[in-house]
């Protein structure tokens, strides 16, 4: 039988989950309002929000930006960040603390001092409101994600078995292919999704660098609630939490059955 501190915990608990996603929640019923406005409680029902982000191209447009830039970005970003959490990791001590402080710079830096600097870099580059500079910037964010997971996963790999792969006459590629990528897998996969989501969700930098030629669509919701603030923003909420709830249940139904394997 549980005790009363367990049972305390378990509704503590509860109310933090409650508080964290009442406001998700709420943006749901906020789609499917009658009126053209941004209400709780929505008055009447329509589906009208939904069609008009599928055929409205100031939506469709800026999320095909977003999508496009967001896959680029988590392929980019998790080669290079792959390769740096194995630099940081197998360097000595000191080197590795120095190198990884530097390399998770963009995560403690204000996004807004980030963004002015590299807006400034942009105007004299030409690469404001390009889809390069975008998969930059974006870039830039998103490694210290993909640094983080790969380098959690390599701090628990067990490198006796590289050696023992390798006084079996493996080669160090095949040694990586066959041993080493297989098991920090987990740490790569995770750190790709962190960086895509990272593209996908960024609105700082992405305001300083956008153009009326390229809008990503948190720049889009940005514009649309500040100019009429239609309930199809809370439609566009909605799919993307629905979206995201399927991936993270898939992810922990394939950490599930590969914990089973």
């Amino acid at each position: 039988m549980p005790s009363f501190p367990r049972i305390l915990l378990g509704l503590f608990c509860l109310l933090v989950a409650v508080l964290l996603l009442a406001p998700t929640l709420v943006v749901i019923p906020m789609s499917f309002n009658g009126n053209k406005s941004l209400a709780f409680p929505p008055v009447g029902f329509s589906w009208q929000w939904y069609g008009n982000f599928f055929s409205n191209p100031d939506w469709t447009t800026s999320f095909t930006n977003s999508l496009i830039v967001a896959l680029i970005v988590a392929v980019v970003a998790t080669v290079v960040g792959t390769l740096a959490a194995f630099g940081v990791t197998r360097a000595a001590a000191r080197t590795g603390g120095l190198l990884r402080a530097l390399l998770i710079t963009p995560m403690v830096v204000p996004g807004v001092v980030l963004a002015i600097g590299i807006y400034a870099v942009y105007l004299d580059t030409h690469l404001v409101g390009t889809v390069t500079g975008f998969v930059l910037a974006h870039t830039m964010l998103a490694i210290p994600f993909v640094l983080i997971a790969v380098q959690a996963s390599l701090e628990v790999f067990d490198r006796r078995l590289e050696t023992a792969a390798s006084s079996l006459g493996a080669g160090r590629l095949t040694v990586f292919r066959t041993v080493t990528l297989p098991l920090i897998l987990p740490g790569i996969l995770s750190g790709a999704l962190f960086a895509f989501i990272t593209s996908f969700d960024e609105i700082i930098v992405a305001l300083f660098i956008t153009s009326p030629y390229l809008k990503t669509l948190p720049v889009q919701i940005y514009s649309s609630i500040t100019r009429d603030a239609d309930p199809t923003v809370a439609a566009v909420g909605t799919l993307l939490f629905l979206a995201t709830s399927l991936i993270i249940i898939a992810g922990l139904l394939f950490g599930m059955r590969r914990g089973r394997t």
